[in-house]
């Protein structure tokens, strides 16, 4: 069927381009018709179109899974321009790119003057804030955190150019501060003072490098299996991942040609940084984030004499996603997390 409906577009594609009253002939002696390269744009178009209709689809979800206990909206928030302007002097060429977000507001607690604020960022190089995530949010939401999920550049569901603006380990982290600054200046009910952020995988690399580089954003944060080390990690990966980091949709080159710009975007090499409470979970058989990055990110905040608290999990079930699943284990991990986060941002109903 999946062909069948390729070959109708093709077709539809190929004929389209003909003019009525310019014969075939013509238009084939003029512009060549590549296939090949059509049949590419096709499946391109039809893979953005279904993660627009999957993201269309999870967001009704969200209504249905969280609407009892909290108020649901989607907005939108400007951030910093695309880090690659294919034409610079264009018309709009240097606008900011613009960021959709969801924010949750507990029902229980919709009447409170002040509320801590939580920013989640989702995981994924190309991920969604998907609800894969709802039953972690009824959770925090319970307690009476708002939050905020920033969908920033790269994420899925946007269409292919909000796809290809992503700027691995850069221009996201802008996109998750300016997420937060707008949520302290936009949602009267945000303490400005109680804000904290949280992620795991490349959300917790993103939120590491969040309190890095702005520690007076944040009161405290959480990092799950984060990503620390890009440079390690293109180490234990397939040429076919590190490949992608050097197309200009990321980071443009690969290490041996600019290794000072991997590490300016691994939290590992800006641990010295650190100045914000924070807590990290790893997982000794995690099939993504190799535990050996994450280790090495707690020795270097050792090594600068920080402040922090981690835990290594010894091969929990579920490897990369363990606290993240409706396990007894999951459920355990992720009170360590609301304790923690609970310390520092007061909320209204903590897990005791």
């Amino acid at each position: 069927m999946y062909y069948l409906y390729l070959a109708t577009l093709l077709s539809l594609f190929t004929f389209g381009t003909c003019s009525a009253q310019t014969p075939p002939s013509q238009t084939t002696s003029t512009t060549p018709v590549d296939l090949n390269e059509r049949v590419r744009l096709l499946e391109e178009n039809l893979r953005y179109a279904n993660q627009g209709l999957a993201k269309s689809v999870d967001d009704l979800l969200w209504y249905q899974k969280l609407g009892d206990i909290a108020i649901i909206d989607k907005v939108r928030y400007a951030s910093k321009p695309p880090h690659v302007i294919k034409n610079p002097t264009g018309q709009g060429a240097n606008n900011p790119v613009v960021i959709p977000a969801y924010t949750f507001v507990s029902r229980k607690f919709a009447t409170a003057k002040k509320l801590p604020l939580l920013v989640f960022v989702h995981d994924g190089v190309h991920g969604d804030f998907s609800t894969l995530y709802a039953h972690i949010v009824r959770e925090l939401v319970d307690q009476g955190y708002m939050i905020l999920a920033p969908e920033y550049r790269g994420s899925v569901g946007y269409g292919g150019t909000f796809y290809n603006q992503i700027d691995y380990g850069d221009y996201e982290n802008d996109d998750v501060l300016a997420g937060k600054r707008w949520a302290v200046e936009n949602m009267p009910q945000v303490d400005a003072d109680r804000v904290g952020i949280i992620g795991w995988s490349h959300g917790g690399m993103i939120s590491l490098m969040n309190v890095f580089d702005h520690p007076e954003d944040y009161k405290v944060a959480y990092a799950g299996v984060p990503v620390t080390d890009i440079i390690a990690r293109l180490g234990y990966k397939p040429q076919s991942y590190r490949t992608i980091f050097s197309a200009a949709t990321h980071i443009g080159k690969d290490p041996s040609e600019n290794v000072a710009e991997y590490r300016r975007r691994s939290p590992v090499w800006n641990a010295q940084k650190l100045q914000t409470p924070l807590l990290i979970h790893t997982n000794t058989n995690d099939e993504d984030v190799n535990v050996l990055e994450v280790e090495s990110l707690i020795n270097a905040l050792k090594a600068h004499e920080k402040k922090f608290e981690y835990k290594i999990y010894q091969d929990a079930p579920g490897g990369h996603s363990f606290n993240r699943l409706d396990t007894k284990l999951a459920r355990d991990s992720r009170e360590e997390i609301y304790k923690f986060l609970a310390r520092y941002l007061n909320p209204p109903a903590a897990v005791k």
